[in-house]
């Protein structure tokens, strides 16, 4: 796309996210990630109703008279968003691609983050990282990151989760909250998704098209690996075909679902072109239960 197209579609998108990131999505994301916890910030006259827990006796004593401390949350959150732009994300079967659907889930996210104050960085891969956003906070900033995710192209094609979780933990020693949004295509990557969520919050976007687990019965097809530019034929008409395509898809989905519980991993799955707020929306009531 020219740069004027590509300007257009990066304020469309940042309008879009910042929109549905008002309201509930934006609530649900404050709960769902407070601060690191609470910092003192002075003392006041004690009014009737306080909770008496937080009478500073040190003050009182000195005043004759009772004095409650005051504390503010600490906004001491660094957010990392991983992003898989490799070329498996641009399968689509309906409206929208996997990498569309993964640029507005990242934008939407980030925008949250923006809005609650946080420091926001982006990881952006395929087979190797070929971007790094330092953590920033501001609209600008916010701007610059949807504009890197929408013009992307990777270097070479395959997909590399590990490294780009390895990537992840040299560049954030401190304990950070991340999103990994990837169609989880790749392999390899157990073990560093768990050294990764025993040192930060790591929650995993899978983001999928259904095409992938169900073919359509339209006789002879000729598919195309987007990463290797292998291509073979299918015969959709074969019911058995369609079986062992299915039960492939399922043993998958099933593996990958065993790797997220053995890490510790929450996991928000999310079709393309899907109406995905309401869940979005509920994984993140659900993440501050469990946080809390």
């Amino acid at each position: 796309m020219t740069a004027e197209e590509l300007s257009r579609k990066v304020r469309g998108l940042e309008l879009r996210a910042r929109k549905m990131t008002g309201g509930l999505i934006s609530g649900a994301y404050h709960s769902a990630f407070k601060g690191r916890g609470i910092e003192f910030l002075d003392v006041r006259e004690y009014v009737p109703g306080d909770d008496t827990r937080t009478i500073d006796w040190n003050v009182t004593a000195r005043a004759g008279h009772p004095f409650v401390k005051r504390y503010a949350e600490e906004r001491d959150e660094t957010v990392m968003l991983l992003v898989d732009g490799s070329l498996s994300m641009r399968f689509g079967s309906g409206d929208m691609a996997k990498c569309d659907t993964a640029a507005e889930i990242f934008a939407i996210l980030a925008s949250a983050a923006v809005q609650n104050h946080d420091h926001t960085g982006l990881i952006l891969f395929s087979k190797d990282v070929d971007l790094y956003v330092r953590p920033a906070c501001s609209g600008l900033h916010l701007l610059r990151m949807i504009r890197e995710v929408l013009a992307y192209q990777p270097r070479e094609g395959g997909t590399d989760i590990a490294r780009a979780l390895e990537f992840l933990g040299r560049v954030r020693r401190r304990r950070s909250l991340a999103f990994l949004i990837s169609d989880f295509l790749g392999r390899g990557f157990d073990k560093p998704l768990r050294a990764q969520a025993q040192h930060h919050d790591l929650i995993a976007v899978p983001v999928y098209d259904p095409r992938e687990s169900q073919l359509p019965d339209c006789g002879l097809i000729d598919f195309e690996d987007a990463e290797t530019g292998e291509i073979w034929t299918v015969d959709t008409s074969d019911e058995q075909v369609r079986g062992a395509h299915e039960r492939e898809a399922w043993l998958r989905s099933d593996g990958l679902a065993r790797v997220f519980r053995s890490a510790g991993v929450d996991a928000l799955h999310i079709a393309a072109g899907s109406d995905y707020l309401s869940n979005l929306i509920a994984f993140l009531r659900l993440h501050a239960k469990r946080a809390a």
